[in-house]
């Protein structure tokens, strides 16, 4: 008598998240969303401008001696000052929007090295030599430390992240989720100092009249290397419990075209090997000359002032277009080596390929430059963030109920303002002279900003990189869409923002110095 196959009961959980995709899937294309959005802003804008919106607040700039005072209204959109803006800025716009250059000549270097065969040879060396039980733990850990290259880890350790997940016979959007996650979710800690910590800590600076409460740029160290081992493992057990077997058993025929011949598998032949070796022996070449130009005193690639290699360094600056000559380099010699180029053709078809490839997210990303455009005009951000922190300021809580308002109140406005210094450059001046006042020092208020700064990066489409997340995924799924990674990624936020947070009340609870020689209490 033949068994019946019953399905697995979903939970209340997987139901809302399966409500979620359904219902963000239904609304029109990305495109469509953010030109409505635009209209919205423009008409809100309008509304708070008649209203007479206004907001005064200390904000904090690198460099100046003490925070300056600013007074923002609402600008409307609808006035002949705002549409002469509509209508002379959109070239502006665009130029001005840096993810497009980032996205165009990274992918560049990235689609030549995927045309020559040198991805798919280094992961299937990768799923050999790496332990099959631990690979989600290294992808995750990889896009948490990617933070020291700035955006690298969004372009290049993604997709190969799925990729690798595809070849091991998983769903490789898991393996876009769990790199995402590590990616965005963690990007505002490391185990090493990164252009992030630099700048936080001289906006903090600026937000204190006494120099003997200013924090150093390791202030936050022992909590950050504490939080990318939290960040890795929460992200990894959620990636493997919950957020893969609820994705399930993945069908090549899942996607828009055969994704099964995607799928790195098998044994590297012997010209896969000897283009692998080709590629190590760029990679070595082109590490050579960048550490002749890094590592000397007054090397081109340090700050000519200072000679630093980390705070506003050519070398960090220059992360996007060395991802460009790296790959280049790499996929050429893997390409000699393993007989896949023979002309010149051969190099420049690959690169005009992966153009080609990006043209309807360049569009999309058109649209998206004008909607933060008008938003920033309008000012309809400020003034939120400026009036929430004066409400905390207002509440007089104790310092734990401090610490997660803090938390939560840049979470909130993470969802329309990105980037993680306009938003502190704002809440600085507010929320660490309330934690001299309490005797805490600065370094918590900053550690408190970080934890509420990352999760929500994962699951906003007005994060920059969320339509390149979206493009990605397109290549595994055909009916992919923004609430499909959405309710992909809210999972980690929601999960994120309650163990980071309760991660950092009880440091605080316990006393623990925050980086070396950074305390909790103020001396």
């Amino acid at each position: 008598m033949s068994q019946v196959e019953v399905a697995p009961r979903r939970s209340v959980l997987q139901k809302v998240l399966d409500g979620i995709e359904v219902a963000g899937n239904k609304v029109p294309h990305p495109v469509i969303i953010f030109l409505i959005l635009i209209a919205f802003i423009m008409v809100l804008s309008a509304v708070f401008q008649a209203m007479g919106s206004t907001v005064t607040f200390e904000q904090a700039q690198i460099g100046a001696e003490e925070p300056i005072t600013v007074t923002v209204a609402a600008q409307s959109l609808l006035d002949a000052d705002g549409l002469r803006f509509v209508f002379t800025s959109p070239v502006a716009n665009f130029n001005n929007f840096g993810v497009v250059g980032v996205i165009v000549v990274a992918m560049i270097g990235v689609g030549m090295a995927e045309e020559v065969g040198l991805i798919s040879s280094f992961i299937k060396r990768l799923v050999k030599i790496a332990p099959p039980r631990a690979i989600t733990f290294i992808i995750v850990l990889l896009g948490v430390l990617s933070s020291i290259a700035t955006d690298a880890g969004y372009l290049v350790l993604i997709p190969l992240a799925a990729a690798v997940f595809l070849s091991l016979g998983r769903h490789p959007l898991a393996g876009l989720a769990a790199a995402f996650a590590g990616v965005g979710g963690g990007f505002a800690v490391n185990i090493l100092i990164t252009p992030v910590d630099g700048m936080l800590s001289e906006i903090t600076n600026e937000a204190i009249a006494d120099p003997a409460n200013h924090v150093s740029i390791t202030g936050n160290l022992y909590f950050g290397i504490v939080s990318t081992l939290l960040v890795t493992v929460v992200v990894t057990l959620l990636t493997e419990k919950f957020v893969e077997p609820r994705l399930g058993a993945y069908h090549p025929s899942e996607g828009p075209s055969d994704v099964a011949d995607e799928a790195p598998s098998g044994e590297l032949t012997a010209e896969e090997k000897n283009g692998l070796r080709w590629a190590f022996w760029g990679f070595l070449a082109t590490t050579a000359v960048v550490l002749a130009l890094s590592l000397p005193p007054n090397a081109l690639l340090r700050n000519p002032e200072t000679g630093s290699l980390i705070e506003d360094s050519p070398l960090l600056n220059s992360i996007i277009f060395l991802i460009l000559v790296y790959f280049f380099v790499m996929g050429l010699c893997y390409g000699k080596g393993a007989g896949t180029i023979h002309g010149s053709m051969d190099v420049i078809n690959p690169m005009t390929k992966t153009i080609a490839g990006l043209s309807g997210l360049i569009f999309l990303l058109l649209v998206i430059s004008q909607f933060i455009a008008y938003f920033n005009y309008s000012n309809l951000g400020t003034i939120a963030a400026v009036n929430m922190a004066d409400t905390l300021e207002a509440a007089n809580l104790s310092t734990v109920w401090l610490i997660l308002g803090l938390i939560a109140m840049t979470a909130i406005i993470d969802i329309f303002i990105g980037g993680v210094v306009p938003k502190w450059a704002i809440f600085a001046p507010v929320f660490v002279p309330l934690f001299i006042q309490l005797g805490i020092s600065p370094d918590l208020a900053m550690a408190a900003y970080r934890v509420g700064d990352s999760p929500v990066n994962v699951a906003t489409p007005l994060m920059p990189y969320f339509a390149l997340i979206v493009i990605f995924a397109e290549r595994y799924r055909r009916k992919v869409g923004v609430g499909s990674v959405i309710s992909l990624m809210l999972p980690y936020t929601v999960v994120l923002l309650v163990t980071w947070s309760a991660l950092l009340v009880v440091w605080y609870l316990l006393g623990i110095p925050l980086g070396p020689g950074a305390s909790i209490y103020l001396d």
